[in-house]
């Protein structure tokens, strides 16, 4: 049976694990392939800055999924200077096997520059300031394990009074959209181009998702 529990200082190496297993095979497993940087954009942050608002799935004492959240945004490092960190930090753009994708990356984004389309932004509204990342093990998926602690992440956020949360995620991962909205969210916005992404060849697309919807506007 599926557990989840708040994450411990304790479960550091063994997320860090999970977190090279989680995603495979679906199309937000399509980054640049280099573990540390990787963490050090979507999980060591929330180990660090928010450990109150991560959670982990245990399943027959492994560690199986894990949701990793932020109660406001604006107090949280953005996504696109974590990005600019580590590819700094790591020298991304100089090593062989991660040079390609953002060699691609800077492609995709001239290309849309050129024909003035929007590329993958952040969301910022107080109406749904947290926001959040969940993941699974393969072995996991079809436990419950991303119903609980999707239900335990909602319960955090009316045990603080937040308002409300958005996530981004790949139109293309078409069951992550389906669960989504299964557990209330809604598309928002639109779905511009993620630079370097791909996915069996294909380019990739931003979806920002809010919970709950609200009738005031978008």
């Amino acid at each position: 049976m599926i557990k989840v529990r708040s994450f411990r200082e304790t479960d550091r190496a063994e997320l860090r694990r999970l977190f090279r297993r989680a995603g495979e095979a679906s199309p937000s497993a399509g980054r640049w392939g280099h573990e540390d940087s990787e963490a050090a954009i979507y999980l060591d942050p929330y180990m660090d800055l928010a450990p109150d608002s991560l959670f982990v799935a245990v399943l027959d004492g492994a560690l199986v999924g894990y949701l990793a959240g932020c109660l406001d945004s604006v107090r949280f490092p953005s996504e696109s200077e974590r990005v600019g960190r580590a590819i700094r930090k790591y020298r991304l753009v100089f090593r062989p096997r991660t040079a390609p994708f953002f060699a691609r990356a800077a492609f995709d984004a001239a290309s849309v520059a050129l024909r003035r389309e929007p590329t993958a932004w952040g969301y910022r509204d107080p109406r749904r300031p947290a926001h959040l990342h969940i993941n699974l093990a393969p072995e996991a998926r079809g436990t419950g394990a991303a119903d609980a602690l999707l239900n335990r992440w909602f319960d955090r956020l009316r045990e603080t009074g937040s308002p409300g949360c958005h996530l981004q995620t790949l139109v293309e991962n078409t069951r992550a959209v389906r669960f989504f909205r299964r557990m209330g969210f809604v598309e928002h916005g639109p779905t511009p181009l993620v630079p370097g992404f791909r996915y069996d060849g294909r380019r990739m697309h931003q979806q920002t998702m809010i919970w709950p919807p609200q009738p005031d506007g978008p």
